[in-house]
């Protein structure tokens, strides 16, 4: 039988962020739009490619920025925004533990997501 995985209180906030936070369509779009960038983008050159007024895309990069899906840069005056790789990278190992109910196989999971339940006990 295989061990089950129970998520830690602090990662399963953290995780829990990161979903609301996901849970904004243009939220899903501005990420999907900065994955195509090979570098920082202002907001300006954000704003140009979205439908919306730069005050609800200034909204929404703070918002991913707070949860950690963005890297934020200062350059000037303005901020420059970027996809911050190892949030991306650890993301889809959390989408499938949580939707695996918390149970799956340790082996798969990356180490820092490998936290035996006591006994079955929940936190």
């Amino acid at each position: 039988m295989n061990d089950v995985v129970m998520l830690d209180r602090e990662a399963a906030e953290r995780y829990a962020e990161w979903f609301r936070t996901l849970s904004d369509a243009t939220r899903v779009q501005l990420l999907a739009y900065l994955a195509q960038q090979v570098q920082p983008l202002a907001v300006r050159d954000i704003v140009a490619a979205f439908p919306v007024a730069q005050s609800t895309v200034s909204h929404h990069l703070a918002a991913l920025a707070a949860a950690g899906f963005l890297l934020v840069t200062r350059a000037g005056t303005s901020n420059r925004y970027a996809l911050d790789a190892a949030c991306l990278r650890e993301f889809p190992d959390v989408a499938a533990l949580v939707v695996r109910g918390g149970a799956c196989c340790l082996e798969d999971l990356p180490p820092h997501l490998r936290t035996p339940s006591a006994e079955g006990a929940v936190s």
